[in-house]
């Protein structure tokens, strides 16, 4: 996507001359301080010529100090992203342009943008003397792992004279903000069992069982179609009557995001949470571009509402410029955190006013009150998909009898012993959760770290109810993942 250019902002006025002191480099204050040990010295030993030399050592430094506070450059920034919008674990670049707008011109520049941490170390240019009415132009990249908002600037100038004897800083005011996107897939074009297909066919239903009587008229326009004149209402009304446009019905779906802290596992880039956020952004685009009204719902009840156009939303982002829906939707699963929330009641609560269409659901852990809830959710919807993540496949192997496969000394045997034996009923209690979701009318997708969406997702392409790989696998296994033909 094509980022804004920012808008040139002057420096500041040069500070007073005992802030300019405050600028003077090492190599400057030891000038100093010699001229005036030279200068005492010469005093008490009465000595001429060491006084004219300690003159001179003091005159440098408060020479150049003199010369920077007089300066009178005029100066403007300007900063650009390419793109402003960037998936998590990809790069962005970053253009800095300073122009000199003065009639004199300036010295050596020396350039230090500010950027968070976890973009990478602020990066610095040196700049050669810029002509009047010239400029300069230098760009860096920046990368993160993490989603989020990032200030970039503002841009740092620091002035220096040719003996490196005192450097003063200018800040500029300006400063941009670099949105990390979660990462999206592109999701095969499947049908989702239940979906209708939209755009005008139920209008048309209801107009052929209601008859052409009762089709809502309205007075002819220059430029209508004479075809598409209603003579009953013309000769009642006693005026040229037409038919309405038939308005094209769209798609409803809403994408529930389940961002309970104790249902997910794993920390940073890696964690099941990271994962769920950047699915939820890969289905709500693929939804996006095949012409859904999408609405993202967490478990806190917030919700944003975008709609798309066929081949719009995901072809517009994938060549690197989102559409205004799509990025709105991207820029709110780049802010998502994790919640303080115990169950699904909110969202429950919204769907109740809502919920028609399609639900995908993508959930963590879930127990026996969660799995009511999404019963009762199930109910408010015409078709569900359930993502249901194998969070436990995103920490490390607990039990086993270790990492290395080496015996555990004091009693390693029963520690591996007790270790499997949770594994199993880890995934006992998997395979149920499953099977009620399917026998209230979910189709479930058990999703284990490391799986593909794309993958995943193409298993709704097969009729019936879809399933995940065997909950029964151990979890230190990843089977290829299997569709059931249904409960």
């Amino acid at each position: 996507m094509p980022s804004r250019p920012a808008q040139p902002h002057e420096r500041r006025e040069p500070g007073t001359v005992r802030l300019a002191l405050h600028g003077l480099t090492t190599r400057g204050r030891c000038f100093l301080a010699a001229g005036l040990t030279a200068v005492l010295c010469a005093y008490l030993l009465g000595q001429f010529a060491l006084l004219q030399v300690g003159l001179l050592l003091t005159a440098l430094p408060v020479g150049s100090v003199a010369m920077l506070v007089r300066t009178r450059y005029r100066v403007a920034s300007g900063r650009s992203l390419t793109p402003a919008r960037t998936p998590a674990g990809q790069e962005a670049r970053v253009s800095l342009r300073v122009d000199n707008v003065s009639r004199v011109r300036t010295g050596l520049l020396m350039l230090e943008d500010r950027v968070p941490y976890v973009l990478g170390p602020r990066p610095r240019f040196v700049l050669d003397r810029i002509e009047p009415r010239g400029f300069r132009e230098v760009s860096y990249r920046v990368r993160s792992d993490l989603r989020g908002r990032y200030p970039l600037g503002p841009l740092q100038l620091r002035l220096g004279d040719p003996f490196g004897l005192c450097e003063l800083t200018r800040s500029f005011t300006a400063a941009d903000l670099l949105t990390v996107v979660p990462q999206v897939q592109t999701l095969p074009p499947v049908k989702v069992m239940g979906e209708w297909s939209g755009f005008g066919d139920s209008h048309a239903r209801a107009v052929a069982l209601a008859g052409e009587d009762d089709v809502v008229p309205r007075e002819y326009r220059h430029g209508d179609d004479l075809r598409r004149v209603h003579w009953r209402s013309t000769a009642k009304y006693g005026e040229l009557m037409v038919r309405r446009e038939e308005q094209p019905l769209r798609h409803h779906a809403t994408v529930l995001l389940d961002t309970r802290d104790r249902g997910h596992r794993g920390s940073g880039p890696a964690s099941s949470f990271e994962w769920a956020v950047s699915a939820a952004a890969s289905v709500a685009l693929h939804l996006l571009d095949r012409g859904y009204e999408v609405r993202l719902l967490t478990d806190t009840g917030e919700q944003s509402t975008a709609s798309g156009s066929p081949a719009s939303a995901g072809a517009g982002y994938l060549g690197g410029g989102a559409t205004e829906a799509a990025g709105l939707m991207l820029d709110q699963l780049a802010m998502v955190e994790l919640s303080d929330g115990t169950g699904l009641s909110r969202a429950e609560d919204v769907l109740r006013v809502g919920g028609e269409g399609l639900l995908v659901a993508i959930l963590g852990e879930l127990d026996d009150e969660q799995l009511a809830e999404l019963s009762r959710l199930r109910r408010r919807t015409g078709s569900a998909v359930a993502l249901l993540l194998d969070t436990d496949s995103w920490t490390l192997l607990r039990g086993l009898g270790g990492s290395n496969g080496a015996e555990a000394p004091g009693g390693g045997d029963s520690e591996a012993a007790d270790g499997l034996a949770a594994t199993v009923d880890e995934a006992a209690g998997r395979e149920r959760h499953e099977r009620l979701l399917r026998q209230a009318g979910w189709r479930v997708l058990a999703a284990r770290s490391g799986d593909a969406l794309p993958e995943l997702w193409r298993l709704l392409a097969h009729s019936g109810t879809a399933s995940g790989r065997p909950a029964t696998a151990p979890a230190a296994t990843a089977p290829t993942a299997t569709t059931d033909g249904g409960s």
